[in-house]
């Protein structure tokens, strides 16, 4: 397999991850008294257009060449570490 394709598979996992994340957060806020409802709503908002940021820049990966895809790759890392370090904090809020 190549390492286009395996960089794929591996970010498709993670936004597979974060999505489960997102879902556990939201079964989270339903649970939530009204104020907190508020903040875990208003993260999940962030993390799912963080997420949503991320699954472009993926498709962006996946539809480039095999030679101009280590261009997009530099973009894309920093977008996941971005998205990455707001689902720990989040986690780490709402546990």
């Amino acid at each position: 397999m190549s390492m286009k394709k395996e960089y794929e598979k591996k970010l498709q996992a993670q936004l597979d991850e974060w999505s489960a994340q997102i879902d556990k957060l939201k079964a989270k806020a339903e649970g939530a008294q009204a104020d907190k409802k508020i903040e875990y709503y208003e993260e999940i908002d962030k993390l799912k257009s963080m997420k949503e940021n991320a699954n472009k820049k993926f498709t962006e990966i996946k539809n480039a060449s095999d030679n101009a895809w280590e261009d997009l790759k530099i973009g894309m890392d920093n977008a996941w570490n971005s998205l990455s370090d707001a689902f720990n904090s989040a986690s780490s809020r709402f546990k």
